[in-house]
């Protein structure tokens, strides 16, 4: 069942994100579970959320992926939703 995870992040936290991405993208490729993700951008390019779809059983699955990441655990998010998501195109 796929979720969404919508993160945004706090104001000014761009270095948190460069200094944990290496981090974030193991964690992607090593839990295998990351069906579609990117990130949100600003008006100047630069990124300043993440948007991740999730191929998990369960919604506490999700939330507690999205508790994992190495960007959450680095404090980098000020806001994060996790909900059930329904793939009708594409």
């Amino acid at each position: 069942m796929p979720f969404a995870v919508i993160c945004r992040d706090k104001p000014g936290a761009l270095q948190v994100r460069l200094d944990t991405r290496a981090a974030h993208l193991d964690y992607i490729r090593d839990t295998g579970v990351v069906q579609m993700a990117g990130p949100f951008l600003d008006a100047e390019g630069r990124m300043t959320g993440s948007l991740l779809i999730l191929g998990v059983e369960t919604l506490a699955a999700a939330q507690d992926w999205a508790a994992g990441d190495p960007y959450a655990k680095a404090g980098l998010f000020a806001e994060v939703t996790v909900q059930e998501w329904k793939r009708v195109i594409g």
